[in-house]
């Protein structure tokens, strides 16, 4: 029989603190769900897309992760608004995170077997597809069980479960190489294994049949809409989010050739887990403070303000050109930055959601913002380095975080 949270009512605010457990279990979850995603992202399917196709891997691994990031875009929204209706036993969110790890866990093992560019890319589109619904749902459950005063506190541990993913994810798939069918199945492994404690535990809020509004196709499609003349702070959210992904996206998506090629690192893909290591340090150790700094102030724009500058810090320094130990200050700086701004961002967009009836639905229009700069990133890096080469496109990326920080600054709802 599921465990069923009695009060408050699903659409009400929450006030009674949660646990320890379900803390674990949920950052389990988003642990598993960030390896199976930043595994690949961060280094398979560039390894793959190089092994099928090595005089045109930049322009293959482009397609290949923009393919995916659209189906993202697509699947966050809707499976976060399927999961504001779904009514079972096991809860709206819970049915959503199985659909995520079983897909997500067919779709590794496709892109396992995958020995041409398209069939990469419908792996990698159902991995995204599938992965995103259990993103949804898993980030949606936040604000239905946690009370505003603990949202930094419990974003900065969904945020350390989320690097950790990414270390572990990179670290994992870089053991198991040169073989990449295996590099995908560890990936699979970790995915089930840590989504497990969380399904077990069955702690989901019910929705009653009654309370389901009747569905109209119209309605429906429009609710994806929000007007930011009408919400201007989730307007000013949401262009935030965008403009700190799209930094760390363009900042990220081909470390692992200007490793190789740019600073002739005799092994790029070591030296990249290296590299993640460093960063993933200095994320670990600030993302805690500054969410539980947060929630004692009650401030939240004053973090990602000092995210932002320390990011821009960060992509300055790669643009300098600075060498091997500069280019581990610079991680362990933008280490910092993403750190402080995931841990205290996420509980910043839970206070400026319009509607606490439609959270998965409204966060997964927010999450677009995580999905979109996946989209332009490879044709603004491509671009980018074609004819400016990689100092230029840190030095834009330095500016976007600049940019950032005047944005959050204009959100007058949360201080």
């Amino acid at each position: 029989m599921a465990l069923s949270v009695a009060a408050p009512p699903v659409i009400a605010e929450p006030e009674r603190a949660v646990k320890w457990p379900w803390i674990a279990a949920i950052s389990g979850a988003n642990f598993g769900l960030w390896v199976a995603l930043f595994g690949p992202i961060q280094l398979l399917l560039g390894v793959q897309a190089q092994a099928i196709a090595p005089e045109n891997k930049v322009a293959a691994l482009g397609i290949v992760t923009a393919a995916g990031a659209v189906c993202s875009l697509i699947a966050n929204p809707l499976f976060g608004a399927l999961s504001d209706r779904t009514v079972s036993r096991f809860g709206r969110r819970l049915p959503w995170v199985l659909f995520g790890v079983v897909g997500g866990a067919s779709s590794l093992v496709l892109l396992a077997t995958a020995n041409s560019i398209a069939v990469m890319v419908i792996g990698w589109c159902l991995a995204q597809t599938s992965l995103n619904a259990m993103f949804a749902a898993v980030v949606a459950a936040v604000p239905d069980q946690v009370p505003v005063a603990q949202r930094g506190s419990v974003g900065g541990w969904l945020g350390i479960a989320q690097i950790l993913g990414l270390v572990c994810g990179v670290a994992a798939a870089e053991a198991a190489l040169p073989n990449i069918a295996a590099a995908y199945l560890i990936c699979v492994a970790i995915l089930v294994a840590a989504a497990l404690p969380y399904l077990a535990l069955r702690r989901d809020l019910i929705l009653d049949r009654r309370d389901r509004p009747a569905f109209a196709w119209m309605p429906f499609l429009a609710g994806f809409w929000i007007d930011p003349r009408q919400y201007p702070d989730l307007g000013w959210a949401w262009m935030t989010r965008f403009a700190v992904n799209l930094v760390y996206a363009i900042g990220t998506l081909y470390l692992l050739y200007y490793l190789g090629d740019v600073m002739h690192r005799a092994d790029p893909a070591a030296d990249l887990v290296t590299i993640t290591a460093i960063n993933v340090g200095t994320m670990v150790l600030v993302m805690i403070p500054a969410g539980f700094l947060s929630d004692r102030s009650g401030r939240r724009k004053i973090f990602v303000v000092i995210a932002g500058i320390l990011l821009a810090c960060g992509m300055a320094i790669l643009a300098a050109g600075p060498g091997w130990t500069g280019a581990l200050i610079a991680a362990a700086i933008l280490g910092a930055g993403f750190g402080i701004y995931t841990s205290v961002e996420f509980a910043l967009i839970t206070q400026v959601l319009p509607s606490a009836a439609d959270r998965g639905r409204d966060l997964g229009v927010i999450n677009v913002a995580n999905a979109l700069p996946q989209v332009l990133a490879p044709a603004i890096a491509g671009l980018v380095v074609s004819y400016a080469g990689y100092p230029m496109l840190y030095a834009l990326s330095a500016c976007l975080a600049l940019c950032g920080v005047v944005m959050i600054r204009r959100i007058r709802s949360v201080a």
